[in-house]
């Protein structure tokens, strides 16, 4: 699965964790450089519900389109 253009909105099933294993996080910005997550994103993604990972998964994909 190709993470770094992944759609939450033509994904079923479980969503997917967005590490890809490039773990630095922008002072900058304040998201990891692979993921596109924030620390707390990423933090609490174990025990955040399908809801709540769509709505991050949403935000991944607006991040990585405005930059």
């Amino acid at each position: 699965m190709d993470l770094k253009h992944f759609n939450p909105a033509q994904h079923s099933g479980p969503l997917p964790s967005p590490c890809i294993n490039v773990c630095q996080m922008n002072k900058a910005s304040g998201l990891c450089q692979g993921c596109w997550r924030t620390i707390g994103e990423i933090i609490d993604w174990s025990d955040t519900s399908e809801a709540e990972k769509f709505q991050v998964w949403t935000a991944i994909v607006k991040r990585r389109s405005s930059l």
